[in-house]
């Protein structure tokens, strides 16, 4: 059997972390491994909701969770799992649950000036799962390389549907620009969480 670095040399699909831990430990056990999949959504779904509520004091705005969470889900859960978990998050949140950024909720956020950053993240989720089948989420380099390709998605949905609003001009100077420095963070944040919970998940599992 081939190890995960042979894989992702040659660029043969993986698994993800989360379908490495269940497949380890549900093997034999379909029914175990569908509750697994669904205690990930949720609690998923719940990390980001408490993510978004965390402001950084940052330059020049402050940053909260919210995003990084959101990509180093659909890394670890994969395309399917992850895209699930961002619905059902956005779902929480449009029913009147305070998920959202500040305590925010309802669908009138969603419909808002940010609403179009959270309907990226669904396929950003999707994108980054898609690129973690191909091993990118078990180096630093790689997992830069899908980080950045997962907040281009998120900043195209954004900006195009808050240009809707207030411009393109403007919405590209007020809600891309004075957000890059805090996605640089994120992206050095999860260049090294992500390869360190896979080492640290095979060595668990003693592989």
């Amino acid at each position: 059997m081939k190890t995960h670095e042979q894989l992702v040399e040659t660029r043969e699909p993986v698994e993800t972390l989360a379908s490495f831990a269940i497949s380890q430990q549900f093997a034999d056990d379909p029914f175990m491994a569908i509750l697994s999949r669904l205690f990930l959504v949720v609690a998923g779904s719940a990390l980001i909701g408490v993510a978004a509520q965390f402001e950084v004091p940052w330059y020049p705005v402050p940053v909260t969770g919210q995003t990084l969470m959101v990509l180093l889900i659909g890394m670890a859960y994969g395309p399917v799992l992850g895209a699930t978990t961002i619905i059902a998050y956005l779902l929480e949140g449009g029913i009147g649950l305070p998920v959202f950024a500040g305590g925010a909720a309802g669908w009138p956020v969603l419909a808002g000036f940010t609403g179009g950053y959270l309907i990226g993240f669904v396929p950003a989720a999707f994108l980054v799962g898609l690129l973690a089948l191909r091993g990118m989420g078990h180096t630093i380099l790689g997992t830069v390389m899908a980080m950045i390709l997962g907040n281009l998605v998120i900043y195209g949905f954004g900006v195009a549907w808050l240009q809707g609003f207030i411009g393109f001009e403007k919405a590209v100077v007020g809600g891309l620009l004075p957000f890059i420095y805090g996605d640089l963070l994120k992206i050095v944040i999860a260049a090294v969480a992500m390869p360190t919970a896979w080492r640290a998940v095979q060595k668990f599992q003693g592989k």
